[in-house]
C-alpha cells in the first residue's frame, strides 16, 4: 500500500494561442515518436512563459531523463510551478517527490500536504496516496477510518489498487468492520481490471472459503491469472493446487513447474518447496518440469502448460 506515482506526460485540453498550441502539438508528437529533443526545442520556451502544460512535461522530462540529464531537483521545480496552479497531477508527482526524497528532501508531511490538494480535487490517485498515508501514520496520525475514506473514494471512482486496499481493510478489519464478503466484493472489481495482487486475493478467498463458498476450481482461475502476471505467490499457490490434486487434476510435474518459476522470480519458500518434491520425482520429470519452465519464462507466460 506504498504511495504510487501517476503517469508522468500530460497530454490537456487547454486554451492557448495559436503559436503555443502548435508548439504543443509538435512537443506532443516528437514525445511520443521518442524525438526528446526536439520536444524539449517545443516546451522550454512555452514552459519559461508560464504555459502549464508545457511546465509539467519538462518537469515530467527532467524526472525520466529525456532529452535532458534526469534531474529531480528541476522536476521538483517545474512540478511546483504547474503544483501551485491547482494542476492536481502534479500536485500528486510533487507529493511522489516529498515522499521519497528525490530533489527535496524527503517530507511525509509535504508529500500528505500535496496528496490532500488533489486527493480534494476528485483525483483517484491522490486519494490513493493519502489512504495510505494514513494507513501507515507518515505525515499524519495513524487513523484507518481516514485510510478507509480516502480509499473508498478512489475506489468507487474505480481505481484498482484503491479497490485491492479497500478490500484489504474489510478482510482485516481495520477501519471497518472485518467483512469477508466486502472484501471479496473490492477484490473482485480490482482483480477483473487484472490487478494480480487482487487475483491472488481473491483466490485465497476461494481456497479457503472466505466471504464465498470454497471452490478450488475459481481458486486455481484466479491463482492462474496471477501468477501468469508474475506474481511470485500465485504461482507458489498454483503449484500447491497442482501437488495436492485441488481445483485441477494432481500433476506433479506442474507443481514442480511453478515452484521453479517463482523460486526464479525470488520465492524463498518456492525453493524450499521444490527441493521436498523432487525427492518424489523421476529424473525424467524433473527435465520435463525444468523444461516447461523455461518455456513459460521465455514465453512471457503465453505457453505454461
Amino acid at each position: 500500500m506504498k504511495p504510487s506515482r501517476i503517469a508522468a506526460f500530460a497530454i490537456w485540453a487547454v486554451l492557448a494561442t495559436p503559436v503555443a498550441a502548435q508548439k504543443i502539438d509538435a512537443g506532443r508528437a516528437a514525445y511520443e515518436a521518442g524525438d526528446y529533443a526536439t520536444a524539449l526545442e517545443n516546451f522550454q520556451p512555452l514552459a519559461e512563459q508560464g504555459n502549464a502544460e508545457a511546465q509539467f512535461n519538462l518537469g515530467s522530462m527532467y524526472y525520466n531523463g529525456q532529452g535532458v540529464p534526469q534531474d529531480y531537483a528541476e522536476a521538483v521545480r517545474w512540478y511546483r510551478l504547474v503544483a501551485e496552479q491547482g494542476n492536481a497531477e502534479a500536485q500528486v508527482n510533487l507529493g511522489f517527490m516529498y515522499y521519497n526524497g528525490q530533489g527535496v528532501p524527503q517530507d511525509y508531511a509535504e508529500a500528505v500536504r500535496w496528496y490532500r490538494l488533489a486527493a480534494e480535487q476528485g483525483n483517484a490517485e491522490a486519494q490513493v496516496n493519502l489512504g495510505s498515508m494514513y494507513l501507515i501514520g507518515r505525515g499524519v496520525p495513524q487513523d484507518y477510518a481516514e485510510a478507509v475514506r480516502w480509499y473508498r473514494l478512489a475506489a468507487e471512482q474505480g481505481n484498482a489498487a484503491a479497490q485491492f486496499n479497500l478490500g484489504a481493510m474489510y478482510l482485516i478489519g481495520r477501519g471497518v468492520p472485518q467483512d469477508y464478503a466486502e472484501a471479496v466484493r473490492w477484490y473482485r472489481l480490482a482483480a477483473e481490471q487484472g490487478y494480480a495482487a487482487a487475483q491472488f486475493n481473491l483466490g485465497i478467498m476461494y481456497d479457503n472459503g472466505q466471504g464465498v463458498p470454497q471452490d478450488y476450481a475459481e481458486a486455481v482461475r484466479w491463482y492462474r491469472l496471477a501468477a501468469e502476471q508474475g506474481n511470485a505467490a500465485a504461482q507458489v499457490n498454483l503449484g500447491f493446487m497442482y501437488d495436492n490434486g485441488q481445483g485441477v487434476p494432481q500433476d506433479i510435474v506442474l507443481a514442480h513447474m511453478w515452484f521453479n518459476i517463482a523460486s526464479a522470480n525470488g520465492s524463498e519458500n518456492a525453493t524450499k518447496i521444490r527441493a521436498t518434491i523432487v525427492k518424489e520425482m523421476t529424473r525424467e520429470q524433473i527435465a520435463d518440469a525444468q523444461a516447461r519452465a523455461r518455456v513459460c519464462l521465455s514465453s512471457g507466460y503465453q505457453d505454461c502448460e
